[in-house]
């Protein structure tokens, strides 16, 4: 016999499911309670409320495990690379070496866009946010490919979306950082990989020679890993909420991009940066900094450190914090804001106060780390971010489209004005 719960209201009594997960996660089910009851609950954020069953990503933020598909986030960065992580989330297995290859070689194909996406980036100006270009460049597809429209296509017609969705996000992201800094655009290069091309298209000048350093290409590809899937935060509910309408990948994708383009949500690492240069330009005395964020009556926060849903240590902070180290020893960068953060994270690390509180660098500190070192502006931190959570966007889309998930739409507890009676305009 399966667990029930049991609430009563009024004096009845009302019993409720209890499902449990694969990782013994239990929830319950009160997706019947307005219709047996008239009532309704109540979560503001959505913090105590599952929307959904999920078989993509495991969380378990006490114990600091990440898992994409079954396998841990440790693993799949020491191991495997973007590409083959990407098709992992999406399909569910990792795949064979042909299946890979063609992955992969399908991907190479279709990193062109039209042309004419080139004259909507041409509508921009250069102060434009580059969040706002991506977005806008995402959900454009819609026009080239009006077919992804309807909603009864076909598994190949999808798998066609993700595949140009995939290939084509390195470009639009590339483009936007063109537009801002008012540089000619890049063409994709296909004979190189996924992640070298993209930086080819960042950073080159036409018809320059680049080759992206590999020390640079191998931490960009564990970042893009790292940020794959998150679970049902912010901007992936968002991406199901809005696909539940059986509104297009591309439109459900870019809505993600806007919802992650919050500064509570995909803005963190950015906020890191900032917080540096403030630091910094306040002469750069680390230790005055930590003794005002262990001050309980100080506003000031360490931005970076901690976690809300990682409550001991982030699994993806201690993979990065190495590639992190690799990339400045790489690239010998002599930047004071960048020795300013590894004063403070060595400092963190041993503090008792930081160490008792679990006030860990998390992976924002390590790629805002990265991002500088790069020479990536900071309003670009977002778009690196969309980047990486592309495929795990991709990958809730189509499990929610292909569970058949009913429209969201949540309930409220109205607070307003009672019944009233209209007055006329002349007679107020």
């Amino acid at each position: 016999m399966s667990d029930t719960a049991q609430i009563i209201v009024d004096g009845k009594s009302l019993e409720l499911p209890v499902i449990e997960g694969s990782e013994s996660e239990k929830a319950i089910d009160i997706s019947k309670l307005r219709g047996s009851s008239g009532i309704i609950t109540i979560d503001p954020g959505f913090k105590n409320t599952g929307s959904t069953q999920s078989a993509i990503t495991f969380l378990d933020g006490e114990k600091g495990i990440l898992r994409y598909r079954g396998y841990t986030i440790e693993e799949l960065a020491e191991k495997s690379n973007f590409l083959e992580v990407s098709y992992l989330l999406i399909y569910g297995e990792l795949p064979t070496t042909e299946q890979y290859n063609e992955f992969a070689s399908s991907i190479t194909n279709h990193t062109l866009v039209h042309e004419d996406v080139k004259k909507i980036l041409e509508g921009f100006p250069s102060v434009a946010h580059p969040m706002g270009v991506l977005s806008s460049l995402v959900c454009a597809q819609t026009a080239f490919y009006p077919e992804s429209l309807d909603p009864n296509r076909s598994h190949g017609d999808v798998d066609m979306s993700i595949i140009r969705l995939i290939a084509k996000m390195p470009t639009f992201a590339a483009w936007s950082y063109k537009n801002k800094i008012g540089q000619p655009v890049i063409y994709p290069d296909n004979k190189l990989n996924y992640t070298g091309n993209f930086l080819k298209m960042m950073f080159a000048l036409p018809a320059e020679e680049y080759l992206a350093d590999p020390v640079v290409a191998d931490a960009l590809d564990k970042l893009l890993i790292l940020h794959a899937d998150h679970e049902q935060n912010c901007s992936t509910a968002t991406v199901r909420v809005v696909g539940s309408s059986h509104a297009s990948m591309y439109a459900s994708i870019s809505a993600g991009i806007n919802a992650l383009w919050g500064p509570l949500h995909g803005g963190a690492n950015q906020a890191v940066i900032e917080m540096l240069e403030g630091i910094k330009a306040d002469g750069g005395d680390t230790k005055k900094w930590m003794a005002k964020a262990k001050d309980k009556n100080d506003p000031f926060r360490l931005m970076g450190f901690g976690h809300r849903v990682y409550k001991n240590f982030d699994p993806r902070a201690k993979i990065i914090k190495k590639a992190a180290d690799d990339v400045l020893e790489k690239l010998g960068v002599n930047d004071p804001v960048l020795d300013i953060a590894k004063g403070l994270e060595e400092e963190a690390l041993r503090d008792p106060y930081f160490v008792e509180r679990k006030l860990y660098p998390n992976v924002d500190f390590y790629s805002g780390i990265i991002y500088r070192a790069l020479g990536i502006p900071t309003d670009m931190f977002t778009v690196m971010f969309a980047l990486g959570r592309l495929p795990g966007w991709i990958a809730q889309w189509k499990e929610m489209r292909e569970n058949k998930e009913p429209i969201g739409r949540p309930r409220q507890v109205y607070t307003g004005a009672n019944d009233r009676t209209y007055v006329p305009l002349n007679e107020r």
